[in-house]
């Protein structure tokens, strides 16, 4: 569906784009109301579902070949849907827990990366819409 498409595309590039210009701050712990704005944490989150969401959905639905497809611009909107859960689920949990830390870690560390990949893949799956494993 072309609708997926779009999306898929549209979503990685902002996801990425707010990945990479992301500033390592302290966020306060009050829950406000919803604004459209990328520093907070409840649109990151909800911004981050919707792009993992929409990657699980590219890989489930090709336009051209079954899986095979749209495999990169799939597992970009993952892995960045993701490390914005994961940055989200951090700052307001208050458990500690060694798992959460590594995979929250790993992600800390690798978010301007997954925001270029990201980024990338918006860009080439925009740019070659038929080309095989984008």
């Amino acid at each position: 569906m072309m609708q997926f498409y779009f999306l898929s595309i549209l979503l990685n590039a902002v996801t990425g784009f707010i990945l990479v210009t992301d500033k390592d701050r302290e966020e306060p712990d009050t829950l406000a109301s919803f604004r459209l704005d990328p520093s907070n944490g409840n649109f990151r989150f909800v911004l981050g579902l919707l792009t993992a969401v929409m990657g699980l959905l590219r890989l489930l639905s090709s336009t051209d070949v079954p899986v095979v497809g749209d495999i990169i611009p799939a597992l970009a909107g993952l892995a960045s849907g993701f490390s914005l859960i994961f940055d989200f689920y951090r700052s307001k949990t208050t458990l500690p827990s060694e798992r959460v830390e590594k995979t929250g870690e790993f992600f800390q560390k690798n978010k301007r990366w997954l925001g270029f990949t990201a980024i990338g893949a918006a860009l080439l799956h925009f740019l070659f819409p038929g080309l095989l494993l984008l």
